[in-house]
């Protein structure tokens, strides 16, 4: 009786249905959320002001920083498929989870130290002697992040998932939801505080716009993470890997090809799938569970066009004026995790209950293809306010009154500016050529052309249009919306305020006239010509193609996670999920082919295309899906499992009688000789009797 309590009570241990729960969900899971939210704060804080510390801090060109950011992300994407094999085949999910997490923290901290401006600047000038040193460190940093992050990527979902019995796949199903809510949240908190930690000013001799903090808050939120983590460790349902599984997939994957390739005459008979022909070498479970893989990976091929929006640019174009807020083009693409926030409660316990009460066999797969559609919906609704926003912009070009090219108007015939002494016109400087498009970024484009006596100074936000000298033209300035202040100074220290107020994408020419004079009426002095009108598109008219692509996220990449674990075998959970990220790789490189490939002239079209690529991939997916057949891989195993030792003896047997054939074919071979061995001797002898 002792042994068999003691026997019960290791089983109770190793057992999955004596977990401790709350609510019917094990305890286990409640770190795992809380981790997953920790370094996604992490990831993405981080992320929201990487471009702005490689132009700004690094001294970086637009495209260089835009490349090497592109770059960046498209590694966290791809290192997953690292870390599922690590994961699957020799760490376990749980050890790989946890040595990746503190390289990750490595690697944030590296980042934030090199964002401290101090550390190589020795004449205290505000501005690094050893650029160099910043780089090396800022490189370092983001490849440990591209390593961790990517690693533990499909490992902390498939993880979750193995905290859960066959017996709670409603509960299973509810925890991608949170699992996919707690990403989100910590997105959307971070994209919303980190910049604000970069706007302060820190420093140990000059002050500084403090990428230290914005990168150091994110470094520490990951070191949280993986506390966390470790202080669950003692609750977890921790699956041992199970070999170099990768390597043997590939390997029975390549002798079925090969072997299928010898025996492709017709005179050998056909076999149900491809993968039997790899059954004379490998056990029929690993083939089963190669097909599992197989099956999901070729419904992927048409997932990663689903990943795919480039609506940033188009809030640039637009107004957000919100009245009581003011939103900037970039704090647009805070709407989609705000409203996944929101809709994946719904969609759990409204939505998909209300769909399965009205007897509507609503399938993952076919969740997945409605998730497409709303996307291709977005793309439409997209194309819709583009064709408003290009309309509007095409007005503000036209019956323009006032241009450079033909500054004639009688206040500007006044400027002696424009006529040399004998009379011929001043050929035009480089900036006296009109902005053609409208400024980026939702920003103001203005400059001054000073007709006054004498050469002043402009500034504006600690922005310099430096020193104009009379007749001639300032530089470009990009002024944000809102309340601006230009100081107009003059050598004698005079000071002119001038106060204007912006919308959102306008260009204007402040034009300084001769009869400027500096005072309290000084504002009097200065006309302004409007060269570019601002936007006139309410950025809320954004909110509905946010509202179905979002609304297709959340039907598709939630229920996406969900299939993924449910029909990938034990060994290649991990695996598996990091072939469903990796479409997201592969749908961001896709994206940025057709736009190039495309070479549309107008953006309503470019969304038209992804749109209609949309439709084509969803009605793709839509007869694959049909054709997909839902498997329990835990059954399949089971059974192979109880053929199992069946086959092994049988191959076993086969094996001792081929192994008693050849010693019996290599007796029979020494009898032989042994006898003409023997007639030999006997001849010998014969022949010397004789003699």
């Amino acid at each position: 009786h002792r042994r068999e309590e003691e026997g019960q009570g290791k089983k109770c241990k190793s057992n999955l249905y004596c977990t401790a729960t709350v609510c019917g969900y094990p305890i286990s899971i409640f770190f795992i959320v809380v981790n997953e939210f920790c370094e996604r704060f992490s990831y993405y804080g981080m992320r929201a002001v990487l471009v702005l510390y490689f132009k700004y801090f690094l001294r970086w060109d637009d495209d260089f920083a835009t490349t090497i950011y592109h770059t960046f992300v498209a590694l966290c994407y791809l290192t997953p498929i690292l870390g599922a094999i690590v994961a699957d085949s020799w760490l376990g999910k749980f050890k790989t989870i946890i040595y990746l997490s503190i390289v990750y923290a490595l690697g944030q901290v590296i980042l934030a130290v090199s964002a401290i401006h101090d550390i190589t600047d020795a004449n205290k000038d505000g501005t690094p002697d050893n650029m160099g040193f910043h780089v090396a460190l800022s490189m370092v940093g983001l490849i440990l992040i591209a390593l961790g992050t990517g690693g533990i990527k499909p490992c902390v979902a498939a993880f979750g998932g193995d905290q859960f019995g066959d017996h709670q796949e409603k509960q299973r199903s509810t925890f991608f939801s949170i699992f996919y809510l707690s990403i989100n949240a910590g997105s959307l908190l971070s994209t919303v505080i980190t910049p604000i930690l970069r706007a302060q000013e820190c420093g140990i001799h000059t002050q500084q716009k403090c990428y230290p903090l914005a990168f150091g808050v994110p470094a520490a939120l990951m070191v949280v993470a993986l506390i966390v983590f470790i202080v669950g460790s003692g609750m977890y349902n921790k699956t041992a890997p199970q070999g170099n599984i990768m390597v043997k997939v590939c390997r029975c994957i390549g002798f079925a090809i090969k072997n299928r390739f010898r025996h492709r005459s017709s005179q050998y008979p056909k076999r149900a799938h491809w993968m039997d022909w790899a059954e004379e070498k490998y056990d029929k479970l690993l083939i089963a569970q190669v097909k599992m893989v197989l099956k999901v990976l070729f419904l992927y091929i048409p997932l990663p066009m689903f990943w795919g929006s480039r609506w940033t640019l188009q809030a640039t174009t637009m107004n957000g004026d919100f009245g009581i807020l003011i939103i900037q083009p970039d704090q647009m693409q805070t709407v989609n995790p705000i409203l996944i926030l929101i809709l994946v409660p719904i969609m759990d316990s409204i939505i998909y209950p209300l769909i399965a009460k009205c007897k509507l066999n609503f399938t993952p797969l076919k969740r997945m293809t409605v998730g497409m559609f709303f996307a291709a919906l977005a793309f439409v609704a997209a194309a819709l306010v583009q064709i408003q926003i290009d309309v509007r912009i095409t007005h503000t070009h036209t019956n323009k009154k006032h241009t450079l090219g033909n500054l004639n108007t009688r206040d500007l015939m006044k400027l002696n500016s424009l006529q040399r002494r004998g009379g011929s016109k001043v050929s035009f400087c480089p900036q006296f050529k009109d902005i053609t498009s409208k400024p980026e970024q939702g920003a103001n484009a203005i400059r001054f052309l000073n007709g006054f006596a004498s050469t002043v100074n402009v500034t504006v936000r600690n922005e310099d249009f430096g020193d104009i000298v009379t007749n001639n033209m300032s530089k470009y300035i990009a002024v944000p919306q809102g309340n601006a202040e230009f100081l107009i100074r003059n050598n004698a220290g005079q000071v002119c305020v001038y106060n204007q107020k912006f919308g959102f994408g306008s260009s204007y020419t402040y034009i300084i006239t001769p009869t400027f004079a500096f005072g309290p009426n000084c504002q009097e002095g200065i006309r302004p010509v409007l060269d570019i009108r601002p936007n006139s598109i309410h950025m809320a008219w954004q909110i509905p193609q946010y509202f179905l692509i979002t609304a297709g996220e959340v039907v598709f990449s939630v229920t996406g996670l969900e299939f993924s674990y449910s029909q990938a075998p034990s060994n290649m959970k991990s695996v598996l999920q990091a072939g469903w990220l990796l479409t997201v790789a592969v749908g961001n490189i896709i994206v940025l082919i057709v736009a190039e490939a495309a070479t549309l002239p107008d953006q309503w079209a470019e969304y038209i295309l992804f749109a209609s690529l949309l439709v084509l991939v969803c009605i793709i997916f839509a007869i694959m899906a049909y054709f997909y057949t839902y498997i329990d891989p835990t059954k399949i195993e089971a059974q192979f499992a109880q053929k199992e030792p069946d086959e092994k003896q049988k191959r076993k047997s086969l094996e001792m009688a081929r192994k008693d054939s050849v010693e019996h074919y290599k007796g029979d071979r020494r009898s032989s000789d042994s006898s003409s061995d023997s007639s030999s001797d006997e001849d010998d002898v014969i022949q010397q009797s004789k003699m």
